[in-house]
């Protein structure tokens, strides 16, 4: 008697796939990229978790909040009313980057920690 091959059930595949992915904590791993890499190469980054430094700024009319390393590669970040409160300090951002040549670079934050100024 032959013995029945079974295949794989797709939602348990999908399942396991995904938790591999995600790790144990359920949440997708955050790589660290610099911002010269985010401004240089966005798309390779494109709805990726990420994490990465610079100083708060902003800008008025229209509204909106950017880090800025020291040669000017910029990314925006929202929500602005989260970033706000750090206007001018150090800060490490993690959170999912999206980039497209209409809107740019921008980072849903997820996270925030001021740096420390040395």
């Amino acid at each position: 008697m032959k013995a029945r091959r079974r295949s794989a059930n797709p939602t348990a595949v999908t399942l396991l796939v995904a938790l591999l992915l995600t790790g144990c904590g359920g949440e997708a791993p955050v790589s660290e990229v610099p911002l010269p890499v985010l401004a240089n190469n966005p798309a390779a980054h494109d709805e990726r978790q990420v994490a990465t430094h610079g100083v708060v700024r902003h800008f008025e009319d229209p509204l909106h909040y950017w880090i800025e390393d020291e040669d000017l590669n910029r990314v925006e970040v929202f929500p602005h009313e989260r970033i706000a409160p750090y206007l001018g300090e150090a800060v490490r951002v993690e959170g999912l980057f999206r980039f497209s040549r209409s809107e740019g670079r921008r980072l849903t934050l997820e996270r925030i920690e001021r740096l420390g100024s040395g």
